[in-house]
């Protein structure tokens, strides 16, 4: 069927060579031609004028023809030698094509002038703030997350993550860390929320052991008055005592008590000594380490590792996750930065350029070595047809100058030799 037979991507090609060389070789059968019907014409000057120009068409015709031929097949299939030189010279050729491209054309120059006038941050700001086309990608990314966290074996990433977490940590970065998120913390108001159910639990704490607390307390009365003041006073002391720290406790548990306004206080300190005092960053770091360096604490992170890899592979998959929002907000306010701060395009750009100056030596070796080999793995028909079909029509018109430029120079050069000489008698 029509519809089956396979498309030729090179048709229109064929056609035009197939026209050009037609009309070049009417040109030197109509030259032939002209040659022999002089014989058939009375003799004379003129006649012998448009002999020797049709003599100097043929011949400048026919020679054009044979050196066209034997760039790419031996003429009328004889092995003339220096004949076929494309299919013979593929492999040079193909090296030759491959140096010219990587340094004359894939330059350092013409990349740089490429980049300038592409404006890639003005693209990638385009891409990112267009939602039809971010989301697609970031759904994209989404769905190469469980692979690439299927790639990590878990051992591998649970000891990296042990090893790794305490040494970040550790650090001033570490400090920086618990300080800004203590600095959300307040910003939100859940320490005060951390404080009363601190509070709360320490009320439930004192509720359930009273009688152990007025026991203990009356014990600690005799043993410092002896039995008859522990007699006299002690149950009546563990009552004050405990009605005194509920009391407090009550005081402390309303959103504006002074001991919560000191505990807010004292937390801004706190956070201000961990960004300023290097001493208190190297201890909070120290005491990070040791927390983290805990068997328990491990485990509790090897734990937290696997839930959320298994929470990340199953968001991953669904369009509508998490992770496809998250990721998709990012873009978006990558774009937002891009559209909004030129200093950061221009830092894309300079960067981007940056990365592939610094690959373009080996990027112009790879391309010399691929085209060669393209070449070279080639067979010599395909490289002579391929070649062929993207010159050949430009070298019919040399097919086609060399019998016009034969004919005249041949007319010429008789027109001046018998004006010298004289006819020479035959």
């Amino acid at each position: 069927m029509q519809g089956s037979l396979p498309i030729d991507p090179d048709a229109d090609l064929r056609r035009s060579l197939a026209r050009h060389r037609a009309v070049a070789t009417g040109m030197l059968v109509g030259m032939g031609a002209l040659l022999v019907g002089t014989y058939h014409m009375p003799p004379g000057y003129w006649t012998d004028l448009l002999q020797a120009s049709a003599k100097a068409g043929v011949v400048g015709g026919l020679a054009d023809w044979f050196a066209v031929t034997a760039l790419f097949r031996h003429p009328l299939g004889l092995p003339i030698p220096h004949t076929a030189i494309v299919p013979n010279q593929k492999e040079r050729l193909g090296r030759a094509l491959g140096r010219f491209v990587s340094s004359h054309v894939f330059t350092e120059a013409e990349v740089r002038r490429v980049l300038g006038r592409l404006d890639l941050a003005r693209i990638v700001q385009k891409f990112l703030a267009d939602p039809a086309a971010s989301k697609p990608a970031a759904a994209a990314l989404a769905r190469s997350l469980p692979r690439l966290v299927a790639s990590l074996e878990d051992g591998r990433a649970k000891r990296l993550l042990v090893r790794l977490l305490p040494r970040i940590v550790s650090g001033p970065a570490g400090a920086r860390l618990v300080a800004r998120v203590l600095r959300a913390f307040v910003a939100s108001g859940r320490h005060q929320e951390v404080f009363g159910l601190a509070i709360g639990q320490l009320k439930v704490l004192v509720a359930a052991r009273e009688d152990a607390l007025r026991t203990a307390i009356e014990a600690r009365i005799r043993a410092e008055g002896g039995a008859v003041i522990g007699w006299l006073a002690g149950a009546t002391v563990a009552k004050r005592i405990l009605h005194a720290i509920n009391a407090e406790l009550e005081k402390v548990e309303p959103g504006d008590s002074d001991l919560r306004a000191a505990f807010a206080e004292w937390l801004g300190h706190e956070i201000e000594r961990l960004e300023t005092d290097p001493e208190r960053a190297a201890a909070i770091g120290r005491v990070l380490r040791e927390a983290l360096a805990h068997p328990s604490v491990a485990a509790w992170l090897i734990d937290v590792w696997g839930r959320l890899r298994a929470a990340l592979v199953a968001d991953a998959a669904r369009p509508d996750g998490r992770t496809v929002a998250l990721l998709a907000g990012v873009f978006a306010n990558a774009g937002t930065l891009l559209a909004e701060d030129p200093a950061a395009r221009d830092r894309l750009n300079r960067t981007t350029e940056g990365v592939l100056m610094t690959l373009l030596p080996s990027a112009q070796t790879q391309l010399s070595d691929f085209i060669a080999g393209v070449v070279a793995n080639w067979d010599a028909a395909t490289v002579a047809e391929k070649i062929e079909l993207r010159v050949g029509r430009d070298l019919q018109y040399v097919r086609m100058n060399g019998t016009l430029v034969g004919f005249l120079a041949g007319g010429a050069l008789f027109a001046l030799l018998t004006a010298m000489f004289g006819r020479v008698a035959g």
